[in-house]
């Protein structure tokens, strides 16, 4: 069994990295590619980082990387509140600590146009804070709903494919939303590069947008999938944070 040290590290690594690389692929796509190209290639860099994060870190701790993943899957009884509580501070510190690092690495020049890969709402193109909070709901309840049908479910798929669906669910929330609300589906994704940019437009829109879509995944999965299923056996490994089946350290 893992401890909390162990966990939040992980998934402080983790936000990190997606945070670094996604939020990078924005700064730099953006100013040397144009339109759906650029919008094709961030996807990419945030699906590839997500699936091998998870692939790499989902004996550790789930790779949740995201706290409306980890809200998602507290709801859902699949981890106790401290764990939870932990996780989600290990994301936002590893998000902060990716763009900081990220606005280190480049000139002012290369990361201010984007405000640092900032997740921002489309309002030039009519989209409002409703619409914006709707799409984010929306992306996300794909996200969660992926995370519990491959990991979280104990018939999931994996320990056959790793994190992949779960980074290709990220990039095709990415080809429709990224141009609409920047397609965070993450607090702590928003969270970081806002902070360290100093850009702060609608930060609320992707607290409230992804922290719903994420509960109402978890709870349709639960009621539709988990809720009347018993687990044959605990497993040794666990993706996504573990439940009332499995003996979990303090």
């Amino acid at each position: 069994m893992k401890s909390y040290a162990e966990q939040a590290i992980a998934e402080f690594v983790g936000a990190f990295a997606l945070i670094f690389i996604g939020a990078g692929s924005v700064v730099i796509l953006s100013q040397t590619l144009g339109g759906g190209t650029a919008v094709l290639g961030i996807a990419l860099a945030h699906g590839l980082v997500l699936a091998i994060m998870v692939t790499n870190l989902g004996h550790i701790s789930g790779a949740h990387f995201n706290p409306a993943v980890t809200v998602g899957a507290w709801v859902a009884g699949k981890i106790e509140t401290a764990r939870a509580l932990a996780y989600i501070v290990a994301q936002f510190a590893g998000a902060i600590a990716g763009a900081g690092l990220l606005r280190l690495a480049l000139p002012e020049r290369i990361w201010k146009p984007s405000s640092l890969g900032a997740t921002l709402v489309a309002h030039n193109a009519d989209i409002t804070n409703a619409k914006a909070v709707l799409i984010e709901a929306i992306l996300t309840f794909f996200l969660v709903f992926t995370v519990f049908a491959t990991a979280i479910d104990d018939r999931g798929a994996f320990k056959s494919i790793g994190g992949f669906a779960i980074g290709l669910v990220l990039s095709f929330d990415i080809l429709v939303g990224g141009v609409l609300t920047g397609a965070s589906m993450n607090p702590a994704r928003t969270l970081g590069p806002a902070l360290i940019s100093g850009k702060w437009t609608d930060f609320w829109i992707y607290v409230a947008g992804p922290l719903t879509g994420a509960i109402i995944a978890s709870v349709l999965y639960w009621l539709s999938f988990l809720r009347t299923r018993e687990v044959s056996a605990p497993r040794s490994e666990v993706p996504i944070g573990g439940g009332p089946e499995e003996d979990l350290p303090e």
